[in-house]
């Protein structure tokens, strides 16, 4: 019978050596597998979502060439005595301008106003991308936009808004042939496009002079104002009682003078 030769110290050695390189190799292996995984799990979403906007700002140009080119230009800096650049003006100023009918224009004058809408709201989306793809600019915001405080949006409209827009938000004339809108046909979105964008006279309201509370709280009070009832009968623009007294006077002196006139005739 042969007896095996006991392992010497450095066999024993190189055996554990052996055994955790083979341990960290499969370690690493394992890691690769994990992160390959993980990777191809989230890759395809985030390569969807590319080419969706990709997809969106294509489109967009298309609609823009078909429909926008010949005011503001091919390369969007705007057309001399046509329309202005768009270069910066992001997505607000689409969503605004468009939206409410007022572009495209149908014809130029002093300001353009609402009118029936001309694309659908993908092609709106599109064109929105399209303008925020080449050059930025404001964005639109997401969530509830009346979530502001009303006391604190009155005072703020009437501090910003009522010189051009009234008190009660039912708009007025302006210098040169241009007039501020009534806002009672305004939607949430578009007043805050608006104040970002600053469309024809209204100066633009960024974060630094209005911030995003103050702006809900304005059209928190803008749209309440729009939806409440006057029980006292008719409002006259909401401008409190002398309006009432006017035209009360008015009809009150009316109805003596032709009494006089039917009592002198008479004589």
């Amino acid at each position: 019978m042969t007896l095996s030769k006991p392992e010497s110290g450095a066999a024993r050695r190189r055996r554990r050596r052996l055994r955790r390189k083979l341990s960290r190799a499969a370690a690493l292996l394992a890691t690769l597998i994990v992160t390959g995984g993980l990777y191809a799990a989230m890759a395809p979403g985030s390569v969807a979502e590319d080419a969706t906007d990709s997809n969106a700002v294509e489109a967009g140009r298309e609609l823009y060439e078909q429909s926008c080119i010949t005011c503001h230009g091919s390369n969007l800096e705007g057309v001399s005595d046509r329309g202005p650049s768009l270069i910066g003006v992001g997505e607000a100023s689409v969503f605004f301008q468009v939206s409410t009918g007022r572009m495209p224009l149908a014809r130029q004058g002093e300001q353009a106003f609402r009118g029936p809408v001309t694309f659908t709201d993908d092609e709106i989306d599109q064109l929105m991308a399209y303008i925020q793809a080449n050059g930025g600019g404001p964005t639109l915001p997401s969530g509830d936009l009346r979530d502001g405080e009303l006391a604190a949006g009155g005072e703020l409209f009437r501090l910003n808004c009522a010189s051009c827009h009234n008190f009660a938000g039912r708009g007025g004339a302006l210098s040169s042939g241009k007039n501020a809108p009534n806002l009672s046909e305004a939607s949430d979105l578009q007043m805050y496009a608006a104040m970002l964008s600053g469309p024809s006279n209204m100066p633009v309201f960024g974060d630094n002079q209005l911030t995003p509370e103050e702006k809900r709280a304005i059209i928190n009070y803008v749209q309440t104002l729009d939806e409440s009832t006057d029980p006292g009968g008719l409002g006259i623009g909401r401008a409190g009682p002398v309006p009432e007294g006017v035209v009360i006077w008015l009809l009150g002196m009316g109805v003596l003078l032709i009494g006089v006139f039917w009592i002198g005739s008479k004589a």
